[in-house]
């Protein structure tokens, strides 16, 4: 536990650096492209769009829990899409800076924020455009609508703490880098998004609910569709933040642990 409060301590002392290579992570990622950015938020949109068409004019499927389709999928693939892009971009994110993990100046433990920092702008754009789809559909915000920074901020703890194990040992094995894709998919299906959790008889349904991603999407459908305040849940909360801290206590370790070999594999 120690660890973790020393980490967080140095994160805050170097907040400004923090945010301003958040910055220029976000302009070099697309930097070669001629839209630039707007390809970060293009490309989500687009898949946003063609799942409104399908269902709504294709599949034509029905409400659940009298929400339409299409708000509670958009509900859950919002949140993904921030918790997917984070878990592959952070995994990499040492190899892809190798050249600043030879600065001995620089303070590497920073890179897989600096990733998560820049990804949560484009994520609060989808967030309104998110609240703007309810609003078409005649679900106006509410109070509760506010929880979703809470979900926010958990998304962020946790990809921080799986971040420091992936990063590590992607370092050393690109191979298990590769690995994080096939995973991600796995965690996709895994993850109450496409189907809904009550399918799945309620004496198993427990297992779902220990993937910290399940957590999360829930999350955001509970604030935007079902207007339930995270501490309805108490279980479900504290087994995730047990989980986190648990994570965080390994990876920050790891991390630690390998730093002094990283510029010698890399």
């Amino acid at each position: 536990m120690p660890s973790i409060v020393s980490f967080v301590k140095n994160i805050y002392r170097s907040r400004r650096t923090l945010f301003n290579l958040a910055k220029n992570d976000l302009k070099e990622r697309y930097s070669g492209s001629v839209l630039g950015l707007a390809w970060s938020i293009l490309q989500p949109l687009f898949t946003i769009c063609v799942m409104w068409f399908v269902f709504s004019f294709g599949f034509r499927a029905v409400p659940i829990d009298d929400a339409p389709f299409i708000l509670w999928l958009s509900a859950g693939m919002i949140p993904w899409f921030f918790l997917s892009d984070a878990l592959i971009s952070m995994s990499g994110c040492i190899v892809e800076k190798s050249f600043l993990v030879k600065k001995v100046v620089f303070n590497i433990s920073l890179l897989p924020i600096v990733k998560i920092t820049s990804l949560i702008f484009i994520h609060l754009f989808f967030i309104g455009l998110l609240i703007g789809m309810f609003a078409v559909y005649g679900r106006y915000p509410s109070p509760v609508y506010l929880q979703v920074a809470y979900y926010l901020f958990a998304a962020v703890c946790f990809n921080v703490a799986l971040s420091y194990i992936t990063a590590s040992l992607v370092v050393f094995s690109r191979d298990f880098g590769q690995m994080i894709g096939i995973i991600t998919q796995f965690l996709f299906w895994a993850t109450p998004i496409f189907w809904n959790i009550t399918l799945i008889p309620e004496r198993y349904q427990w297992i779902f609910k220990l993937n910290p991603y399940h957590y999360i999407v829930g999350g955001y459908r509970d604030s935007l569709i079902y207007g339930k305040y995270f501490w309805q849940n108490p279980r479900e909360a504290i087994i995730f933040w047990l989980i986190t801290l648990a994570i965080g206590y390994i990876g920050i370790n790891l991390f630690r642990k390998l730093r002094p070999h990283f510029a010698d594999v890399l």
